[in-house]
């Protein structure tokens, strides 16, 4: 078997047999990449009719804080049994001798993942099935939110207090790691957000990257969550942080779908505004800072952005997805900028 670049092969086929259930007796492992390999490195992992995912993370220089495969594997471990549905947690290989980092397998949940490219042919094909939708992806975030940390085993998973401030320190000092170049716009961004912090409300669990790309949906019926993904990010904090994330993601009827932003949208399928109402009313929370958390959730994908750009100008990308990356992190950085500029909050306005 050839190598598989960011696998060790036998090691890690020495490690399923030992350690994931159902794989005892495999005989060889093929490794097929999937997602949009952006962040952590995800493998679909099979052995005849048998199939795992496998995720480890990116090639290369790893920020610290990011990337933590233990924090992952421990809240989807955790979400097993809640109205959150996830894939199961099987198996974690802390040992970096078996891979050159941590990772772990949890089960292949197949499903319909809407990304950038819009609603694949034939799926959620009417008005009414867009919004059941859209909706579906509200209602399991207020579902999230609503979780008792404690209740599930995660009630020291961060450190709640001062959440917003440290994620604006945070991704500050990520920025002076994974910067390529100078960026005004960047430095604006952080001058304003800390200007203008809300009071929090009570924290939940917070996802960190929650939009439609990582939802699996069932093929049959857009209405159903099959499998929530992409958990690095998650922590204990302001789940408002996570409703400013989903709608960065999000395109309203008509407009243009820039660069990591958004989907097509159509018709059924409820506006940016109609999330945020939705949102409000299904969780009892006070959504009028909502502005703040789609400029600090558009300034912290502006640095993710550049992370990946470092990694792609040094070789350290896997996949034909990476191909002509460019550096996405300005046009970002100004469409923060934008609905800083249109706020009704005069501290983001700057």
């Amino acid at each position: 078997m050839d190598e598989i670049r960011g696998v060790r092969y036998a090691a890690v086929l020495e490690f399923f047999r030992a350690h994931v259930p159902d794989a005892a007796d495999v005989a060889a492992l093929e490794f097929e990449l999937i997602g949009d390999g952006r962040s952590n490195i995800t493998y679909r992992v099979s052995a005849g009719e048998r199939s795992w995912v496998l995720r480890r993370p990116p090639l290369g220089h790893v920020l610290p804080t990011a990337h933590d495969m233990a924090r992952e594997f421990r809240v989807i471990a955790a979400l097993a049994d809640t109205p959150v549905p996830v894939p199961r947690a099987l198996a974690l290989c802390e040992d970096t001798s078996v891979n050159d980092a941590p990772f772990y397998v949890m089960e292949y949940t197949p499903g319909v993942i809407v990304g950038g490219t819009g609603l694949p042919e034939g799926f959620a094909d009417t008005p009414a099935s867009r919004r059941a939708m859209s909706l579906t992806l509200v209602d399991t975030l207020v579902a999230l939110h609503a979780i008792n940390p404690e209740a599930v085993g995660l009630a020291t998973f961060g450190r709640p207090d001062g959440y917003v401030e440290r994620q604006v320190r945070r991704w500050s000092q990520q920025w002076e790691r994974s910067s390529t170049g100078p960026l005004p716009e960047i430095d604006e961004l952080i001058r304003r957000l800390r200007a203008a912090l809300p009071e929090s409300p009570a924290p939940a669990i917070v996802h960190g990257d929650y939009r439609l790309g990582n939802i699996a949906l069932d093929p049959s019926d857009a209405s159903r969550v099959v499998a929530v993904f992409d958990w690095e990010m998650a922590t204990l904090g302001d789940p408002l942080a996570d409703l400013g994330y989903t709608l960065i993601y999000w395109a309203d009827p008509g407009e243009k779908v820039e660069a990591l932003r958004g989907i097509e949208s159509g018709p059924g399928m409820l506006t940016r505004a109609e999330i945020v109402t939705e949102y409000a009313k299904r969780s009892g929370r006070d959504v009028s800072a909502v502005d703040f958390y789609q400029v600090l959730a558009l300034y912290k994908l502006a640095i993710i952005s550049e992370g990946i750009y470092a990694r792609f100008v040094a070789g350290q990308t896997l996949g034909d997805k990476f191909k002509g990356t460019v550096r996405h992190t300005g046009l970002l950085a100004r469409q923060a900028l934008a609905i800083a500029d249109a706020s009704a909050d005069a501290k983001l306005r700057g």
